[in-house]
């Protein structure tokens, strides 16, 4: 086969199983966020295993598969939120230009930088969220009707449960704006996550043609992220649809600073004898309390850069 028909059928093969996989995450079930958090995986793959060729025919292809199975609605927003942002990011991780372009040593390669690809994670995630509130009516009413049902579920297992109607106007008020921000700042989690996984994957198999990058050492954001916030956080007191954007980009982009904090002190505990339990205890206190997001928020937003990861010359790094 040729290297055109191979990813062609790869593509196929990765559109199907992103498809099934978003699909099934539809079903209600105990397993539907991890279904619908590994559907990005088969499309990141294609795209890093094998060419953007691979990666555009799984998107396409797995938009036909949810559409004939679902509706159009669906294919269409699952590629705007998922297929999309990983065949895009499969692509920027493959990009790489001779050192001595700007000043690096000769026959080494420099690749897209891991930053600005973490930083693209965050701006995809916000798009596709923006796209897809703005085609679902999100505002005051469409909150209001899952605050309801919301609150007849909790009724159901519980009959004594009876929130005023001040206290339902207050959680419909809370849910209005913590939604975008959290849904952003679980997607670009999920992404993250995803093209991490699917770096390894295509590692172990070979193929990969990146070299494995140091994340404790090179994952922050750009320090025009922390402009981006910054923008967000002052849309967010605006009403209406620009503070519904404004909480968004401070999700995405808060989420950003806060994974970049967390390899900061990956980082900075390497060699350190309780390196493990510091780590551990970090994590537990973040799952239970929550309030240190705060600090590696901070943290992450106080040691920005943009490193490059050179490689030398050789058949898995070719620009």
């Amino acid at each position: 086969m040729t290297q055109q028909s191979t990813s062609l059928l790869v593509g196929l093969l990765a559109g199907v199983s992103a498809a099934f996989l978003l699909v099934s995450a539809g079903s209600p079930s105990s397993l539907s966020f991890i279904l619908f958090a590994a559907a990005a995986l088969p499309v990141l793959i294609a795209g890093l295993g094998w060419s953007n060729l691979a990666s555009i025919v799984a998107v396409l292809s797995a938009m036909a598969v949810i559409g004939i199975a679902t509706t159009p609605q669906a294919a269409l927003v699952s590629a705007v939120t998922t297929l999309a942002p990983a065949a895009w990011i499969a692509h920027l991780s493959n990009l790489a230009r001779p050192a001595e372009e700007i000043g690096g040593p000769e026959g080494a390669v420099i690749w897209y930088p891991l930053p600005e690809i973490f930083v693209r994670i965050a701006l995809c995630v916000c798009i596709g969220l923006i796209a897809v509130g703005v085609a679902m009516g999100y505002g005051t009413e469409f909150v209001g009707q899952l605050v309801e049902i919301f609150v007849a579920t909790i009724q159901e297992s519980n009959a004594a449960y009876s929130p005023s109607p001040e206290g339902i106007a207050e959680m419909k008020q809370f849910f209005l704006y913590a939604l975008p921000a959290i849904q952003a700042a679980m997607w670009v989690t999920i992404l993250l996550a995803g093209w991490y996984v699917a770096s390894a994957i295509v590692r172990m198999s070979g193929r990969s043609k990146r070299p494995k990058d140091d994340i404790p050492s090179q994952l922050r954001m750009p320090r025009t992220s922390a402009i981006a916030l910054a923008a967000g956080g002052a849309m967010s007191f605006v009403d209406g649809g620009i503070g519904l954007i404004g909480w968004t980009i401070c999700g995405a982009f808060g989420a950003g600073f806060i994974i970049a904090g967390f390899a900061i002190a990956h980082h900075r505990t390497r060699g350190k004898p309780a390196r493990g339990l510091l780590l551990w205890a970090a994590y537990l206190a973040t799952i239970i309390f929550t309030v240190p997001l705060a600090f590696f928020l901070f943290l992450g937003l106080f040691d920005t850069a943009r490193t490059l990861t050179a490689t030398g010359p050789g058949p898995n790094s070719k620009p």
